[in-house]
């Protein structure tokens, strides 16, 4: 049986730019950041709270030569149909959750953070909706049970 998720991926183009945003502005911990033999990185964040999550970092490259056959490999067309996809803002990677969505916005958008709305009241609570430098959306999103 499932128990619970472990990992999940946010396609990024640069990881140190990814590092930075995540880390220094977002406010996220650092979980790992290691190089591999062929040069793939494997880096990980979490938000403060939540380290039983790691968000990989993905950077958005073709698949390695040796990765397992049964998977589809990601080919040097695919990487640029996603990094388009990516200017254009086509991906909403989720929502993060906050105690107080109009505090959190004014400290992000002080540190520089790109929101694409302001806070709002919404029937499940208070939402204002940002970027990271690569076009990936998220909702932040204080829930009505914890106004």
């Amino acid at each position: 049986m499932i128990q619970r998720m472990a990992h999940t991926a946010i396609f990024v183009i640069d990881q140190d730019v990814a590092r930075d945003f995540y880390v220094n502005k977002l406010g996220f911990e650092l979980r790992m950041d290691e190089k591999m033999p062929n040069g793939f990185r494997w880096l990980t964040v979490s938000p403060k709270g939540q380290p039983d999550l790691q968000i990989i970092l993905m950077k958005v490259a073709p698949s390695p030569k040796e990765i397992d056959p049964h998977r589809q490999r990601i080919t040097a067309d695919d990487v640029e149909s996603i990094r388009e996809l990516m200017k254009k803002g086509a991906f909403g990677a989720g929502v993060f959750q906050t105690a107080d969505c109009r505090k959190t916005y004014e400290e992000l958008k002080a540190k520089g953070v790109e929101f694409l709305s302001p806070p709002k009241d919404q029937f499940y609570g208070v939402e204002a909706v940002f970027k990271d430098p690569f076009g990936n959306w998220f909702s932040m999103t204080q829930p009505k049970n914890m106004e």
